[in-house]
């Protein structure tokens, strides 16, 4: 292929584009999607990562917030909350670098990353009964996989997804 030459190819159902361009870089653009990133897909990790930001900035603030009404603030909390803080930021930060990159690989795995961490924490929820909190979080948590499928053109669940070939499908 010649570079500044455009092909066009079809991967899984979807029409893409991809642009060798001056450099080598390779550009893809999916149909309908912001570098290759469905709009819907933007918009999730947008919300996503502001709800988990947020969730890090209350747990920084006032840890309070994520105890039972009854229950003390001791050392401990602190500790634990910092933790939240620091992983919902991070997580938080890279979903936007990734999207802002349009690193559609990177993304998914991000977004397949803060959906188990949104499920892992609805069933702590559950455990802890919290149940306020179940509802909300459980679908953030299945949003953020649906998306992390769509992005990666796989059912991660299944075997071939991880092995990047076509054959668990």
């Amino acid at each position: 292929m010649i570079r500044g030459e455009v092909a066009r190819i079809k991967m899984r159902g979807e029409s893409m584009t991809r642009d060798i361009g001056d450099r080598g870089s390779v550009k893809d653009s999916a149909a309908g999607g912001r570098g290759g990133v469905p709009l819907w897909v933007g918009i999730v990790v947008i919300v996503g990562a502001f709800l988990m930001a947020l969730g890090g900035v209350i747990a920084l603030v006032k840890p309070g917030m994520m105890l039972a009404p009854h229950d003390a603030i001791t050392e401990g909390v602190v500790v634990y909350a910092g933790y939240l803080v620091a992983r919902n930021l991070a997580v938080a930060l890279f979903l936007l670098i990734a999207l802002a990159l349009r690193a559609r690989g990177q993304l998914s795995l991000m977004v397949l990353l803060a959906g188990c961490i949104q499920l892992f924490d609805a069933v702590l929820d559950l455990k802890e009964g919290r149940w306020t909190l179940v509802p909300g979080v459980s679908i953030l948590g299945l949003v953020f996989l649906l998306a992390a499928a769509r992005l990666s053109g796989f059912a991660f669940w299944k075997a071939g997804a991880w092995r990047g070939s076509v054959e668990g499908e």
